[in-house]
């Protein structure tokens, strides 16, 4: 009994230190509580649960930031699993690579590109970029919170990325500000939770955003492109929850729309 509660207090620590210190918050999360609630939330309800992700699949997770959905997949991939985290912000992916450097089949990336909002030393550009990895990598490829700081042009980009990484049959998650009719209503009436005034339409219409001189600070992309770029890349979606940020009424307690794709 004593040596089963030490092995329960070990997993508890692992887990444990795997959470950022405040000043280091910048994935949405302002406490460390809601970093962790976040984090298991999304990963049980969207990847577990309705991807169906398998213990012993490959993972890339685009945007992984401190590793806010890496910590709860440390308990459910297996050794023949792997996790590859990769986002623009270095201190980030440095504090990952250190921090995890005891699971083996974790591994994090530094995508040097360039970001007004989040890296503005950047040597690449998002529309030109190539993901450091082979075609047909993964079963799983997952974007929480990063096609809404892109603009149409650097998304198109990372959709065709996405379809040439994901293995046949590999799924994809990824979450937006999804702009239809209902939205749009919605937002024109000031009923959006988020604040954010997306009231500069760009691109054709295809996007708003919320500042000028900023723009990838906050982006709402149209629906009706977004699929389009979805037909595109042979990714057939299978669900899509949407989210509260427009004023909806949920349950989930989603903030943002979430679609599961299946790469054809």
């Amino acid at each position: 009994m004593r040596v089963q509660g030490l092995a329960r207090r070990l997993r508890w620590l692992n887990t444990y230190q795997l959470v950022p210190p405040v000043d280091m918050l910048f994935d949405g999360a302002t406490t460390q509580e809601e970093f962790r609630r976040v984090g298991e939330g999304f990963t049980h309800h969207f990847l577990i649960g309705h991807a169906r992700l398998s213990p012993g699949d490959r993972v890339l997770d685009i945007g992984c930031g401190i590793g806010q959905k890496a910590r709860p997949l440390t308990k459910y991939l297996s050794g023949s699993g792997g996790y590859d985290g990769i986002d623009v912000v270095p201190q980030a992916i440095e504090w990952c690579s250190r921090s995890y450097k005891r699971f083996k089949n974790f591994r994090f990336a530094l995508a040097d590109i360039f970001s007004s909002h989040y890296n503005a030393g950047g040597r690449y550009r998002a529309c030109d970029y190539r993901f450091p990895y082979e075609s047909e990598t993964f079963d799983l490829i997952f974007l929480s919170s990063v096609f809404t700081h892109m603009l149409p042009l650097d998304m198109g980009n990372y959709f065709s990325e996405i379809g040439r990484m994901l293995k046949t049959g590999g799924k994809s998650v990824i979450t937006f500000f999804l702009l239809s009719e209902e939205s749009l209503r919605r937002i024109d009436a000031g009923l959006n939770t988020i604040k954010v005034p997306f009231i500069y339409e760009c691109d054709d219409e295809i996007c708003r955003i919320a500042d000028q001189k900023t723009p990838e600070t906050t982006v709402a992309h149209a629906e009706s492109y977004v699929r389009k770029l979805y037909d595109k890349n042979h990714l057939s979606i299978t669900e899509i929850t949407y989210g509260s940020w427009c004023g909806r009424k949920e349950f989930l307690g989603c903030l943002q729309d979430v679609i599961i794709a299946v790469k054809q």
